[in-house]
């Protein structure tokens, strides 16, 4: 959360920097970039705010790398559907001029004063969708962070296009992030995303490769009714069996009014039961139980505890016994 009347302004090379004071989760206060020139580039994701209702969610604000929007896929709950439904365009992928994400980018990088940054280039799109052409998203960004050290490029996707990325043989600034689910979901709601055995095999590429490789296991959903906990379980399998994740980040489903009211198949709206400051979500104790079980199954089989909510609410933190001021989700250091 910002607070009140600290914006500043300032410019670098004649574009204007503009930053405010956040209070953080743990209540400190810190000066931070809030956006580079007109933020059509590089903006802060400031929508929620700090938790203080038992049902606000927790989540740390992080800037955006707004290099394109939309997304190839068709995931039913996407909130993608909501945010670009006034746009003629709607969810197809749109890419925008690479000079100016050059520019902005590297004023930022001129910015030592404030602190290191995760870049996501994955919350108004999906990450890979650039991957097919002869001039690759990947090959542009990754090059340019390798020449600081300071700031790292987030990649969220649920892609299997990693064949540039492999090519690229130095990139200690990306970070690579694969969205999973179990088998069922996703055939059932990921329309025209790979299948997830793919996603988990490009994800060892990756690691392999020397990438940091997050996961994020969102948004998990009690289906089919009667095996869902045992879905989940083999998802992990299916993950350790591969590569040991650096992070993983579980959410449940959820969904911001504009997001149902964009989507075309809302089958999914069924599982809600009750309301967040982020939208509708399903029960408070089917979540418990949903997130207990994803928790508890890779402690006790693969002694991994780096795992976090995303966008969940205070109170669920609590009953779990997860401290979210200490939180390490997927989209921050």
């Amino acid at each position: 959360m910002e607070t009140q009347n600290t914006r500043r302004r300032h410019k670098i090379g004649g574009i204007s920097i503009f930053t405010n004071e956040y209070e953080l989760l743990d209540g400190s206060k810190q000066r931070l970039v809030q956006q580079v020139a007109d933020g059509s580039i590089i903006k802060r994701f400031e929508k929620t705010p700090v938790p203080i209702k038992p049902t606000d969610v927790v989540c740390p604000h992080f800037l955006e790398l707004k290099w394109a929007y939309g997304c190839p896929f068709n995931c039913a709950w996407c909130y993608l559907k909501g945010t670009f439904r006034f746009l003629e365009t709607k969810t197809k992928p749109v890419f925008k001029d690479r000079e100016k994400v050059r520019l902005h980018t590297e004023t930022l990088f001129d910015t030592a004063q404030y602190p290191k940054e995760i870049l996501n280039t994955g919350e108004l799109a999906d990450s890979l969708m650039d991957e097919n052409g002869k001039n690759p998203f990947s090959k542009f960004i990754i090059p340019l962070f390798e020449k600081q050290d300071r700031h790292k490029v987030l990649f969220l996707t649920k892609s299997d296009k990693v064949k540039h990325l492999l090519e690229i043989e130095i990139h200690k600034q990306a970070i690579i992030s694969f969205s999973l689910n179990t088998r069922e979901n996703a055939e059932r709601w990921e329309i025209g995303a790979p299948q997830v055995i793919k996603r988990i095999e490009a994800a060892k590429a990756v690691s392999d490769a020397g990438y940091e490789t997050r996961i994020r296991i969102d948004p998990m959903i009690p289906f089919p009714e009667s095996k869902w906990e045992g879905d989940y379980k083999e998802l992990i399998d299916q993950i350790f069996s591969k590569f040991r994740p650096e992070r993983i980040t579980i959410g449940s489903l959820r969904g911001l009014q504009s997001t149902i009211n964009g989507a075309t198949d809302r089958s999914w709206v069924d599982f809600f039961g009750e309301k967040s400051n982020w939208g509708k979500k399903i029960k408070g104790n089917l979540r418990y139980t949903m997130y207990t079980t994803v928790v508890n199954y890779l402690k006790e089989n693969y002694n991994y505890t780096n795992v976090a909510l995303c966008k969940e609410t205070k109170t669920m933190w609590e009953s779990l016994g997860m401290d979210y001021i200490k939180i390490k989700c997927n989209c921050i250091w």
